[in-house]
């Protein structure tokens, strides 16, 4: 096995077909190398950069990148996986969540050599018989197969038509952009390969190489990771709220996120004791995506509030400028947490204390005194309330 072939093959779910792939890559040619991603929500999280790894590694060989932003896509909504239909997006909301997609692909791949492209600069020009000559290119029986479609089917659960078109329109994106390789999650094995075919019906005779790869669960170990399932790491999360949540996944699930994260020798890290493993995974996933700096301050933040069990020295301050104030809202309006209803059912699974001590229920803060205020196990602030003149 040649050593290209190996780096793409490492963590990879399935290749179809590995045999076509190895004729392309020693063709000498510069293939062509898609990743297509809805932007159905702001951020990104680790789980979408398993795929993106494994573009930069394609990236790394000398091949052509392609990052497809889905904007016409998105307002449909891919129905892999789901159970119901997806509700429409509009535009706004679609061109909202694109504005932060570029910037967070390109903390992993070379902007430079990146061809960043959107679906509907095409697929707004097919028009009805363009749209009508894709449609017929498969039938209501094929689309029943796949399991999310059969599963709701039997169930007697409503699928939109526009839900079969999906799957199609992804696989026109192929014959636009003339992808030799696509990239995808194991739940899009169904789309991918109907992008094989469709690009076959268009006339393209080498097919597109299928390569999906395995999902990444969240923080839980159980789920796929999810903003919907807030068992998230994010992109665009601080360095040390990254840090403590890679440090809260399990033994088990660390040695996955090695192999489907970096590029470390995985029989040094099985040598290793877990909690350094850990820690050093933690350190090279914040350094990555906030550099070298951050990724030590945030494992110094870490042992002194986890291994030490104190409330570090340099928490921010915030002031309250009214006479009194429910603590749900003093955790929405300093910042700690986005909204009343998170604060409430934090309070209520016992997640927020005032100087290490557990509230119980959504009271009023009266008191003239200044306390520290923790939401969850990484977030302190210390409250200093002002309106008895009290200077900062």
């Amino acid at each position: 096995m040649s050593d290209a072939l190996e780096k793409i093959k490492r963590g990879t779910n399935e290749i179809i077909s590995v045999e076509e792939l190895e004729r392309k890559l020693a063709s000498g040619k510069k293939l062509r190398i898609k990743l297509g991603v809805d932007p159905t929500a702001p951020d990104l999280h680790l789980g979408h950069t398993v795929i993106i790894n494994k573009l930069k590694t394609f990236q790394d060989l000398g091949h052509q990148v392609v990052f497809l932003i889905g904007d016409f896509t998105a307002k449909i909504g891919d129905p892999s996986g789901r159970s119901e239909t997806r509700p429409i997006m509009t535009d706004e909301q679609v061109k909202a969540n694109i504005k932060t997609y570029t910037n967070q692909v390109f903390k992993i791949l070379d902007r430079a050599k990146t061809e960043v492209v959107y679906n509907s600069k095409w697929l707004n020009e097919l028009g009805i018989n363009g749209l009508l000559n894709l449609a017929a290119k498969s039938t209501v029986a094929q689309m029943l197969v796949r399991d999310d479609f059969e599963k709701r089917y039997k169930e007697d659960q409503p699928i939109s038509i526009v839900e079969f078109l999906y799957p199609l329109l992804q696989a026109y994106d192929s014959v636009a952009l003339n992808a030799d390789v696509e990239l995808g999650g194991n739940d899009q094995k169904f789309n991918l390969l109907l992008g094989r075919e469709v690009q076959r019906d268009y006339g393209i005779k080498e097919a597109q190489v299928v390569i999906t790869m395995p999902l990444l669960e969240g923080t839980d170990g159980v789920r796929k990771m999810s903003k919907s399932y807030n068992n998230y790491i994010a992109l665009n999360d601080s360095s040390s709220d990254m840090f403590g949540k890679v440090m809260s996944i399990s033994d088990e699930l660390m040695y996955k996120y090695y192999e489907l994260l970096t590029q470390a020798d995985l029989n040094v890290v099985k040598n290793m004791h877990p909690k350094e493993a850990k820690s050093a995974l933690a350190q090279e996933i914040v350094e990555r995506y906030h550099g070298k700096e951050e990724s030590l301050k945030a494992k110094e933040y870490f042992n002194r509030l986890f291994t030490k069990k104190d409330i570090p020295n340099d928490v921010e301050q915030y002031q309250i400028e009214s006479g009194e104030m429910k603590l749900s809202d003093l955790l929405v309006k300093s910042g700690m947490l986005s909204s009343k209803s998170e604060a409430r059912r934090l309070i209520e699974q016992g997640g927020v204390k005032i100087d290490s001590q557990k509230v119980e229920g959504d009271f009023v803060i009266k008191s003239g005194e200044s306390f520290i205020l923790q939401a969850g196990k990484r977030k302190f602030k210390k409250i200093i309330p002002n309106w008895q003149g009290e200077k900062v």
